[in-house]
């Protein structure tokens, strides 16, 4: 009889409680500042992130390997027989690699690490479908056959309100940072194949780039039925709630929900982060 445990890092986004309710193990990714180091959800919250971001912008690195061998000797403990670790891009963290390196001392838990090459929702939404497949009876073989397929299906775009911290952070080229300030573009960012950012559209303003996540979100549903994710990392709710309302009468929405934006990638995109994430069903 399998007995599967599900492990995913906080650059998942999904909450305590979303958590807990499908039993999935949390590895937390650290927040460090100068003067002490955080783990993301247990000890700061994604709000506290930001309201400092302004005071000092922090670094972000993976899980700690005691704490992913502490979960690892959990599972065994507790009798797991199979781990699925469902993971930040590998473009983005080493988390992926820490956790199969960790796996290597567990020969006896049979385990599938799936990088996911996205971010957020984008990743927790594939941990929620691995949680419901288990619900569901699935066999490990099944669910690892199956991952791949619901991640073509999922897709993730984010705006940012300056460019200031992508170019504080080295990710963007100081010129083309300051010459997109004058011109007050605000890029769309994704991730490409290999999980890592990239930039999918420059609009001029604030406004605009709330209303191209929109319609990026209608090109989607004019192809078939999404759940989709609405999601908010340091912006206003009325931002968030143009977003939400932008979007949320067009076809084919099987569902649409909220979430909050961790600093995963909060701390490298500044506060004012709005996104959207869309999973066909």
């Amino acid at each position: 009889m399998e007995k599967i445990a599900i492990l995913t890092d906080s650059g998942s986004d999904l909450t305590l409680e979303e958590l807990r309710e499908n039993n999935v193990y949390l590895a937390p990714l650290n927040i460090i500042y100068s003067d002490g180091e955080f783990e993301d959800k247990i000890d700061i919250t994604p709000n506290e992130v930001y309201a400092s971001l302004e005071r000092e912008i922090p670094k972000t690195s993976l899980p700690s390997t005691a704490k992913i061998e502490e979960i690892l000797n959990k599972l065994e403990e507790e009798g797991y027989t199979h781990l699925i670790a469902i993971t930040i891009s590998s473009g983005l963290s080493g988390t992926a690699n820490a956790i199969r390196l960790a796996l290597e001392d567990h020969p006896k838990l049979k385990s599938f690490v799936y990088d996911t090459k996205i971010l957020s929702m984008g990743e927790g939404v594939l941990v929620l479908n691995t949680a419901q497949m288990i619900k569901d009876g699935k066999s490990f073989d099944e669910i690892v056959e199956e991952l791949p397929k619901l991640r073509a299906k999922t897709h993730g775009y984010f705006t940012i309100n300056t460019l200031e911290y992508l170019k504080k952070g080295g990710r963007i080229g100081k010129v083309a940072g300051t010459i997109g300030e004058i011109l007050n573009l605000k890029p769309i960012i994704t991730v490409d194949e290999d999980g890592i950012y990239y930039t999918y559209a420059k609009v001029r303003g604030r406004k605009q780039s709330i209303n191209r996540l929109a319609k990026i979100t209608k090109g989607h549903l004019e192809t078939g039925k999404f759940n989709v994710w609405i999601l908010n990392g340091g912006s206003s709710k009325e931002e968030a709630d143009a977003l939400f309302n932008a979007v949320k009468d067009f076809d084919n929405i099987a569902s649409i929900s909220t979430a909050e934006i961790g600093p995963a990638l909060g701390v490298h995109a500044g506060p004012g982060l709005l996104g959207v994430v869309v999973q066909e069903v």
